[in-house]
């Protein structure tokens, strides 16, 4: 009895360790960042190319494409729920964990549906179109299969906040690292085949390659220290949704997210249409992914400054509300002119990298609000469900795009009219602008945690011997 109560108490003060002080290594933090480079490999593909894929190389119309990501992207949110009900629902955890295998097995199918959606067959209209929508909800369910367990898998590493930042800065240091490569690279080794739509595939399938290089180097260079285990009580996958939708802090973050991950995504799936009809520079991809990567870096340390000195949700506020401006700037006064754009447009990428780094760390802390409020831990569900609400910002970032060239009367590969340059500057600059802006107030205004309330949370948490 005596040595019970000892191991009892030796573990509460390891876990009190473990939320007073940082302790991941920089190479553990450094092999998860490499797994959102892995996924970036992959999922950028289809975000900043493939809706230029189908119109210019598959040859269906941009309504059709933008419809494939909003079918897509809303299929795969479904997925996105039972794939994190699944790792919930683990039971028999074995030594490789009970977030890594899904790493593991998951990356080699995602890698060949990766490549798929850029196969273009020799099929009639209808054919293509059917295509498109088949291999890319293909890729979103396989993705989701590896996406989920990755992301639930930093509230299992480690319980203190600056470890959790740390986490995020490595995340989008890799996520940033791939959306650099994949933009830098993509349409200048395309270019070397004459035929684009053998190009598509090699490049892709050399990318995505590498993208399971990435993923094995997660899965083998991280480390699961908080698990914990689900009974065998029916009706708790139930028991979890209806908790999560008296979850305030996730309500409020899900309504962000899904505004401002639109417009970031919206930019992605509008920029190649910009950059050649309005800029009149087709490539211009490569050097805004070159500047916009040159910046991370620095943007990476003012986060994490800013985060010791006034806290995540201030942090991203921050970020939010100069990215804002920057759009509106561009939108207003510099966006038809090479320099002037490019300046601004990297400031404005500067301070998005701010919100979109911090974004992760939220998610693990509502991980443990929901377990403070309802007494169940649910990190598959919850961040199944925040990725649900990123899957219908993407969903609605490719769909609209395709429905607004219809309305603006796109028509690829020839001059433009004036009343469709105005139409991409819209699209381009202040559809994202807005979307922000109504995010920032309803972040400021409802959600609920700091910094200092998640550790309170969490260290009651342990006197509960719920960690």
């Amino acid at each position: 009895m005596t040595s019970e109560v000892t191991k009892e108490s030796t573990k509460k003060e390891q876990t009190f360790s473990d939320i007073d002080k940082p302790m991941l290594s920089f190479r553990e933090k450094l092999a998860y960042g490499f797994g959102d480079l892995g996924n970036g490999f992959m999922f950028d593909m289809g975000q900043i190319y493939l809706l230029k894929f189908f119109t210019d190389i598959l040859g269906i119309s941009a309504f059709y494409g933008g419809l494939v990501f909003l079918v897509s992207k809303i299929f795969d949110a479904f997925v996105d729920t039972g794939v994190g009900t699944l790792v919930d629902s683990r039971k028999n955890i074995g030594p490789k964990g009970k977030f890594r295998p899904f790493i593991l097995y998951g990356t080699v199918p995602l890698a060949m549906l990766t490549v798929l959606t850029f196969i273009s067959p020799n099929l009639d209209y209808t054919g293509k179109v059917i295509w498109a929508f088949a291999t890319y909800m293909l890729f979103n369910m396989a993705y989701s299969f590896v996406n989920i367990p990755y992301g639930s898998l930093s509230a299992s590493m480690t319980l203190n906040a600056e470890d959790r930042t740390q986490l995020s800065v490595f995340r989008n240091l890799g996520s940033q690292g791939a959306m650099f490569i994949t933009g830098i690279v993509v349409i200048p080794l395309v270019g070397l085949f004459s035929n684009h739509a053998v190009g598509y595939p090699i490049v892709v399938a050399a990318l995505a390659a590498c993208g399971v290089i990435l993923h094995l180097i997660c899965y083998k260079g991280v480390k699961e220290r908080h698990v914990v285990k689900r009974s065998n009580e029916k009706g708790l996958g139930k028991k979890a949704f209806l908790n999560l939708l008296k979850n305030k802090a996730f309500a409020i973050l899900a309504t962000y997210t899904l505004l401002t991950i639109m417009a970031m995504f919206l930019k992605q799936s509008t920029q190649l249409y910009y950059f050649e009809y309005v800029m009149g520079v087709p490539n211009l991809v490569g050097l805004v992914s070159a500047l916009n990567f040159a910046v991370l870096i620095p943007a990476l340390f003012l986060t994490t400054y800013l985060s010791k000195w006034c806290g995540k949700k201030n942090t991203a506020m921050i970020g939010v509300a100069g990215f804002i401006i920057c759009e509106s700037m561009n939108y207003f006064f510099f966006g038809d002119d090479y320099v002037t754009f490019l300046a601004v447009n990297t400031i404005s990428q500067f301070f998005l990298v701010i919100p979109n780094t911090v974004t992760w760390a939220f998610i693990a802390d509502v991980v443990e609000y929901g377990q403070w409020k309802s007494g169940l831990r649910s990190e598959g569900i919850i961040y199944s469900s925040y990725s649900f609400t990123r899957k219908v910002s993407q969903a609605l970032a490719g769909f609209i795009p395709g429905l607004a060239l219809t309305l603006i009367a796109y028509k690829p590969n020839v001059q433009q009219s004036a009343e469709t340059i105005h139409g991409l500057k819209v699209l381009f600059f202040v559809v994202p602008a807005v979307a922000s802006l109504v995010a920032l107030i309803i972040f400021l205004i409802g959600y609920p945690l700091t910094d200092k309330k998640h550790k309170k949370i969490v260290k009651e948490l342990a006197l509960r011997d719920e960690l």
